[in-house]
């Protein structure tokens, strides 16, 4: 079973969060083989981390949540919440098989959260431009609670553009960008 987990920096926490930061890799490095996608959100200054994304495939819900309440910075106090949700990976790859690489252009996270019918389940005709791309869903994955896409764009607005503005309560756009050791 595929997660999103999004953990989303307290205020205030980048230095604790950069002494931690070998920890928080080492402790991924655990999961190297599960993991789908990873990286942090950044402010627009495009250097101040807000978050950390992970897309992680796991035995079932609660390894889901073992997997983000045992991370280090959170352990630490770094984020100030955690959003673990089910996730469908419509696309079948991880971002180590985007084709379009880890560097060059601007790379967005995309989460919209919704309640009712179910939007944006067919894959975007963006397709090249889209690094990871799937519905976010209940723990029993009958009820469809949202989306969450990663994709390279030339701006927040295009990118927001792949969510139907009016399914969601909220649309976030975040910068982001490939996680983990280089």
């Amino acid at each position: 079973m595929e997660f999103f987990c999004y953990h989303r920096d307290r205020p205030g926490s980048v230095a604790l969060r950069d002494d931690l930061l070998e920890e928080h890799w080492s402790y991924m490095d655990l999961y190297a083989k599960e993991l789908i996608a990873r990286g942090p959100t950044l402010a627009d200054d495009g250097d101040t981390p807000t978050g950390s994304m992970h897309i992680v495939d796991l035995p079932g819900p609660a390894a889901a949540r073992a997997f983000a309440f045992d991370e280090p910075g959170y352990q630490a106090g770094v984020y100030r919440d955690v959003l673990v949700r089910r996730w469908r990976n419509t696309l079948g790859r991880t971002m180590w098989d985007f084709p379009g690489g880890r560097i060059g252009g601007s790379r967005y996270l995309v989460l919209g959260l919704g309640t009712g019918p179910a939007a944006d389940l067919a894959v975007p005709r963006e397709l090249d431009e889209l690094i990871a791309y799937g519905p976010l869903l209940s723990d029993d994955g009958d009820t469809w609670l949202g989306t969450a896409a990663l994709v390279r764009a030339p701006d927040p607005d295009t990118a927001r553009t792949l969510l139907t503005a009016d399914r969601y309560a909220d649309i976030e756009v975040h910068n982001w960008q490939f996680g983990g050791r280089s």
